[in-house]
């Protein structure tokens, strides 16, 4: 445990006093003050101002009945919600995510965490997070539709391009965007383009957005690579999960001389030594919605497991890409005995406490959530702008500017990681304390807000 002022204890016990039952957000917090001590100290301004205790309090909490109607008649009830943490920066920005295992904790988790994100990208954005405990798996077209329209009828009036802007996270892709966007064209009447971001590029969306996480993630773990010499050329790696991120990290890995040989579902992991076929997998995710067996099924010299993880696989990089907390102590164990070099987190927060310390104590790069999958949110953002102006770039110019921000994330986690005391590569320290001062300075030159 690293020593703590006694501001930041007193900060975290009022916390787990408040927020009980909520582990993930504790989690997420904890895992910011514990860097926090040496920007404090030169810094007691932010003590006396209370900025630990306003950051950590969100603006606002909405939590709200959804009511739909399935493809039988019956009536469903599901729970919505909607964190806005904090608008120092610019309007709430931050996914959606339907699941099953969505709650207030969870939402609080991704919107605290999704506040440093966005300081790190240098744009004009503050953090929040939403969703609903709705789960799309199996569900008809029709009955997401009228979900959608049921959960934006009482979104809507929390919205707009100034206040706040919502995208997709787990289980809200193209689809489910132009259902909530076409319900708050209707309810509005006005075609607000900046109010949701992951659109389709034929109404306002943006190039590059759909790849954008997956290959940010690929960036940033480029960098790292390259502090130590080499980048991805000729390196194995293993992706966790086979969603829109992992598809996207494996496409980038692949274009940069790399070879994704494992990715993994909910079911359990593939193996394919040859480099994982991308239209395969896309057919597969994408496209029939099938578990990763059917790869398998499709491409003998490939195997599939139900026993271990994806990370037994031995690899050079780990890109974590599904859910929060999936990578466990026994997981970072068994990477740094496989000799893994660096570790990204495509996912928020993938990696527990006790694995990051095996990652750290072994000396293995490791790039936390905040920093290393800033990319979809800052395309998100360069959406924003190509609506704000009635806009369209190329996929070209967007990527650009999407690998030119990932590598002023890295460069300004390693450059604060050294002025505040920590070795440049010790990117947690980094992340959180850029992203930290720049929303105090925001938040002190506003007053007590």
């Amino acid at each position: 445990m690293k020593k703590l002022s006694a501001h930041v204890e007193a900060v975290q016990a009022e916390i787990s006093r408040r927020n009980p039952g909520e582990p993930e957000f504790h989690q997420a917090v904890t895992e910011v003050l514990e860097s926090l001590t040496p920007a404090l100290d030169r810094h007691p301004e932010y003590v006396d101002t209370g900025i630990l205790e306003r950051l950590c309090e969100p603006e606002r909490q909405l939590m709200f009945r959804v009511p739909w109607v399935d493809d039988r008649g019956a009536v469903r009830v599901n729970r919505g919600f909607r964190v806005e943490f904090n608008s120092a920066l610019g309007p709430y920005k931050g996914g959606l995510r339907f699941h099953p295992s969505v709650n207030l904790g969870i939402v609080k988790f991704l919107g605290f965490e999704q506040i440093f994100k966005n300081a790190l990208t240098g744009m004009a954005i503050g953090g929040g997070k939403g969703g609903a405990d709705f789960d799309p798996k199996g569900r008809s077209d029709g009955e997401i539709m009228r979900f959608c329209q049921s959960f934006m009828t009482e979104l809507h009036r929390h919205l707009g391009e100034h206040t706040d802007v919502p995208a997709g996270d787990i289980g809200v892709g193209a689809r489910e965007i132009g259902y909530l966007f076409g319900q708050y064209k209707r309810i509005t009447n006005r075609f607000e383009a900046g109010v949701l971001t992951g659109k389709p590029v034929a109404w306002g969306g943006s190039h590059a957005r759909t790849e954008a996480t997956g290959y940010g993630a690929v960036y940033f773990a480029e960098e790292m690579l390259t502090t130590r010499g080499g980048g991805f050329d000729g390196r194995r790696a293993v992706v966790s999960g086979s969603g829109n991120v992992a598809v996207y990290a494996v496409e980038k890995v692949h274009a940069l001389g790399g070879r994704v040989v494992a990715c993994s579902d909910s079911s359990g992991y593939l193996v394919d030594e040859d480099g994982i076929d991308l239209e395969l997998l896309k057919d597969v995710k994408e496209v029939r919605r099938a578990r990763l067996s059917a790869y398998a099924e499709a491409k003998p010299t490939a195997r599939f497991s139900t026993h271990g993880t994806v990370y037994d696989v031995p690899c050079d990089v780990a890109l974590p890409c599904a859910t929060q907390n999936e990578v466990r102590r026994d997981d970072a164990v068994a990477l740094v005995k496989n000799g893994v070099l660096a570790v990204a987190e495509g996912a928020n927060m993938p990696c527990t406490p006790e694995a990051v310390e095996v990652f750290r104590e072994a000396g293995v790069l490791f790039g936390p959530g905040k920093a290393a999958n800033a990319g979809g949110v800052a395309t998100s953002a360069l959406e924003m702008q190509q609506n704000a102006a009635r806009d369209s770039w190329s996929f070209e110019q967007t990527e650009s500017r999407l690998a030119a921000v990932m590598r002023g994330v890295h460069s300004q986690c390693r450059a604060t990681a050294e002025e505040y005391g920590g070795a440049p590569d010790d990117y947690v320290l980094g992340a959180n304390v850029a992203g930290f001062l720049r929303v105090a300075q925001a938040m002190t030159a506003q007053g007590v807000i």
